[in-house]
């Protein structure tokens, strides 16, 4: 079977614009679209006047009203829409391992100010083990409506932070695949920060910094070699730039469609799933989807 996109969706404006973006990709993909609703009973201290079965007639309500709308908007796309039971993180996690990527919506608050990344997104991008995508719903001063660009328009660039320190081959896969699709140009950040340099003190003579810099970029490039090789239709632009990585990325934001970047997975129970610095940075300030890809 083919995998979907699965989408968490919801009646807030983040979950909405989450759908719409999902419902785009898996028809780029040409997959399924699967629209998930977790939901969780909470526990009342007076019963509801509508009765305990209001809040879940709601929800499920909302999810079909937002299938439906889907199907309006995108006809031919195969849509299916799952009611599911229990704690979000885990219900969302458990969905996006049969899917070729996992898409929620996050708060939009402007442009220049990105994601508010709420815990049920935080915690379930820090647990999953696909690809998430973060979606930022329009602030105030955007308009709520989706952006259809005409097909003559070419896709804005795909954006990826590589990390040259470890293995990142799906992170690689993930945004060459996205710039593919796109027919998009993809533009390869890699950030590294320059050798400690003690000359003032005597312990070490001053590096040589054009051939230090010529050494990353030669390293970057090799890199991508292989990946130059099994996708020669995209045209790659690779940078490697001194400094944070997540400033860079940002600055390449402002005109890509889509950032991609990854987390370390950590298989190991002893360490608690997080979120990395860098991802942290990108994921509360880009203005566009952002996906995080877990690797080794």
């Amino acid at each position: 079977m083919t995998d979907p996109v699965t989408v968490g969706a919801d009646g807030s404006a983040a979950g909405l614009a989450a759908a719409d973006w999902g419902a785009r990709e898996a028809r780029l993909r040409g997959v399924p679209l699967r629209l998930v609703h977790a939901w969780e009973w909470q526990p009342y201290s007076h019963e509801p006047p509508a009765g305990p079965g209001a809040a879940r007639q709601w929800s499920e309500d909302v999810l079909h009203e937002i299938a439906a709308r889907l199907r309006s908007r995108y006809p031919g796309l195969a849509i299916t829409a799952d009611f599911l039971t229990g704690p979000p993180p885990e219900v969302l996690c458990e969905a996006g391992k049969e899917a070729e990527c996992l898409v929620l919506g996050s708060t939009g608050v402007g442009r220049l100010t990105g994601f508010l990344l709420g815990s049920v997104a935080m915690a379930t991008v820090a647990r999953a083990e696909r690809p998430v995508v973060l979606v930022r719903a329009p602030g105030p001063d955007e308009d709520a409506r989706p952006v259809r660009e005409p097909a003559t328009t070419p896709s804005r660039r795909v954006v990826v932070g590589l990390d040259l320190g470890g293995p990142c081959d799906e992170v690689v896969q993930f945004a060459f695949d996205a710039a593919a699709l796109r027919a998009a140009t993809l533009l390869v950040v890699h950030g590294w920060s320059p050798p400690a340099y003690y000359g003032a003190f005597g312990v070490a003579p001053e590096p040589d910094w054009p051939a230090v810099e010529a050494a990353e970029s030669e390293s970057l490039h090799e890199a991508l070699l292989p990946w130059r090789a099994k996708y020669p239709g995209v045209d790659v632009v690779a940078e490697a730039v001194v400094g944070q990585p997540g400033h860079h990325l940002l600055d390449a934001a402002t005109d890509a469609s889509l950032v991609v970047i990854g987390r370390r997975s950590r298989p190991s129970r002893a360490v608690p799933p997080r979120i990395g610095h860098i991802a942290h940075a990108v994921l509360h300030h880009s203005p566009v989807p952002v996906a995080v890809v877990p690797h080794g």
